[in-house]
């Protein structure tokens, strides 16, 4: 990372899983870097930095972004969801239960990006399909799992909707 002078940095604030969080960035920080290093939220991960792979995917007013092709600046005031925010009080939520129960991760560090990609999907559209969720899986690099366990982990929360969809214990 890049150090800057205080003359220039700006003040940013945005709010973070749900809660108002100010930092200090220099014009050109890219967002990524100021979650994680002036927020000190270090779940969202940085790989390409060129928006290709994926680790850095957050939520920006609920929409998939990837942090590495935004400036800090260009946040401010926005709404940003991060892998952070997913679990309640440090109980996994439904996807990152089904990652883990399907082990759909291994080394982990793609993990957060797909989380966020997926629970966007899931928000969206509760019962996608193995296509749908194939192509959404087609914009995260992950050199470990082979995919697999993570189409499953999806897959199971499809069939549990789907269940309650129409009336059945899922």
């Amino acid at each position: 990372m890049i150090e800057y002078g205080a003359a220039d940095r700006v003040k940013v604030t945005l709010t973070v899983n749900n809660e108002s969080l100010t930092g200090y960035a220099s014009s050109r920080m890219l967002l990524s870097d100021f979650i994680r290093h002036e927020l000190g939220l270090t779940g969202t991960h940085v790989g390409c930095e060129h928006g290709v792979c994926g680790a850095c995917t957050i939520q920006i007013d609920g929409r998939p972004v990837r942090s590495c092709l935004m400036l800090a600046v260009q946040a401010e005031g926005r709404e940003i969801q991060t892998v952070e925010g997913l679990s309640d009080k440090g109980t996994l939520n439904r996807l990152q239960q089904a990652f883990r129960s399907h082990h759909a991760l291994q080394c982990g560090f793609c993990t957060s990006g797909i989380l966020m990609s997926m629970t966007n999907l899931l928000n969206e559209n509760p019962t996608p399909t193995d296509d749908e969720i194939t192509d959404i899986l087609s914009g995260h690099l992950c050199r470990c799992t082979g995919y697999v366990g993570i189409v499953k982990a999806v897959q199971s929360l499809v069939l549990e909707n789907i269940a309650r969809e129409n009336g059945e214990n899922a």
